[in-house]
């Protein structure tokens, strides 16, 4: 597994969570209870500090830093897709980052707030409570209905089992 302390700055991993062993942890980053951290992840508190909240998931390949002597802070029950990128930013609880998308330097995301797949949230900016933002630069493109809330526990609840399911289920060949 790739967990690494750097200049005296070590990870603080919830003993139920799920890193990858082809994921990377470095510095002064947390990981809460029952979050699944996918392979290729990497998380880097080299000189900012990361903090994720609990039963939050981390897909494939996301990369997540803050800047110096600042935080990147990832909520409870939050969505990172495939490919994000996640910089200096604040994710509040239940947000879902879209695959491939950016949160930038300063910008939060509010409570159950989407950022549509492939969307650029620009440093400084604010997506307000249950919006869908998609584009370059994201812009809003309505709000979030309880159909859609429902059908995304249920995905967040699946990525939440991961952190066990793989800890007792992944067999390398």
């Amino acid at each position: 597994m790739g967990i690494y302390a750097f200049e005296g700055r070590k990870p603080k991993i919830h003993e139920t969570a799920y890193v990858s062993p082809s994921a990377d942890v470095i510095g002064d980053v947390t990981i809460g209870k029952e979050c699944f951290i996918a392979p290729g992840a990497r998380l880097k508190g080299d000189y900012g500090t990361i903090e994720i909240g609990d039963y939050s998931n981390v897909q494939e390949n996301c990369v997540i830093h803050a800047r110096p002597d600042e935080y990147t802070i990832i909520g409870d029950w939050v969505s990172v897709g495939h490919g994000a990128i996640i910089h200096g930013a604040k994710i509040d609880d239940w947000a879902v980052i879209g695959m491939g998308s950016v949160v930038s330097d300063y910008a939060t995301v509010g409570p159950w707030a989407v950022v549509a797949e492939g969307a650029v949230v620009v440093s400084k900016s604010r997506i307000s409570e249950g919006t869908i933002v998609v584009g370059i630069p994201a812009k809003s493109k309505g709000k979030i209905d309880e159909e859609f809330k429902e059908r995304w526990i249920e995905i967040k609840k699946k990525y939440r089992s991961f952190s066990k399911r793989y800890k007792e289920g992944l067999v390398p060949l």
